[in-house]
């Protein structure tokens, strides 16, 4: 549609440090294009002279090309099968007081529904888990807390009456309580150096969007963060074709061990 996405992907790299040349060429390019024909700019070099200036619409592109969709407990048929197997097991295994990582965690709802998770198992004082994401916005509005009714559509009933707080008919406010469990840092899964020594990652969702040189270079450095034995949970458009490759073992149906 517009002229000059190679430069474009350049200029964004030098502006954002996000390679748009890892993520699926087509399916990112549309999501641009449509973004800059809804601001109203007819090219490439005049969108990106925008960011350069506008605050609001550097946010506004961040968070758009870090596609952000999440809900509470979402695949909860994969939720019953970490509390159930994996959580017994890890904490068999390491003891009671994991250590846990949310990558791409995006708005909240993923930590913090393991942190309603882990306090079947601990006190809620012993539940820490570190959240991450490229997007510093949406992580903002996960320190927040307010979410749609219908994210929480999925969500134990029992949670809801326990760790929220109804504002309106279409507005809750998860507690204090859940939100101190929770550790919020940036962190780009392409770029950064990943942290160590964790009983459980859970990166679910997000390398769908990446290409297959992406998926193999992140796959290889989330097996270094897990200690030996520890798990990974990846979504359910999801699959490690040869897992052994990476150092992985299937354990469950979107569930990794480290070998």
């Amino acid at each position: 549609m517009f002229e000059g996405y190679e430069d474009f992907k350049r200029s964004i790299f030098q502006l954002t440090k996000i390679d748009l040349n890892s993520y699926k060429e087509r399916q990112m390019k549309r999501r641009i294009d449509a973004l800059i024909l809804k601001n109203g700019f007819t090219s490439y070099a005049d969108f990106v002279n925008n960011l350069r200036t506008d605050k609001a619409a550097y946010n506004e592109f961040i968070g758009y090309i870090t596609i952000n969709v999440s809900e509470f407990y979402r695949n909860p048929e994969q939720w019953a099968v970490l509390e159930n197997d994996i959580l017994p097991y890890l904490t068999e295994r390491f003891g009671k007081s994991l250590k846990v990582w949310s990558a791409a965690c995006s708005t909240g709802e993923e930590p913090y529904s393991l942190a309603m998770l882990l306090s079947k198992f601990v006190p809620l004082n012993q539940v820490k888990i570190l959240a991450t994401d490229i997007d510093t916005f949406v992580m903002e509005k996960a320190r927040i807390g307010l979410y749609h009714a219908k994210s929480l559509k999925a969500l134990p009933r029992d949670f809801i009456e326990k760790y929220f707080v109804k504002i309106n008919d279409n507005t809750y406010q998860i507690s204090d309580q859940i939100k101190s469990c929770v550790e919020y840092k940036q962190h780009d899964l392409l770029k950064d150096q990943y942290p160590t020594n964790f009983d459980l990652v859970v990166c679910r969702n997000v390398l769908i969007y990446f290409t297959e040189d992406a998926k193999d270079s992140i796959y290889a450095k989330l097996q270094t963060t897990l200690k030996t034995d520890g798990i990974l949970f990846i979504g359910s458009t999801e699959q490690i074709l040869h897992a052994s490759k990476y150092g992985f073992a299937n354990y469950r149906s979107f569930f990794y061990k480290k070998i």
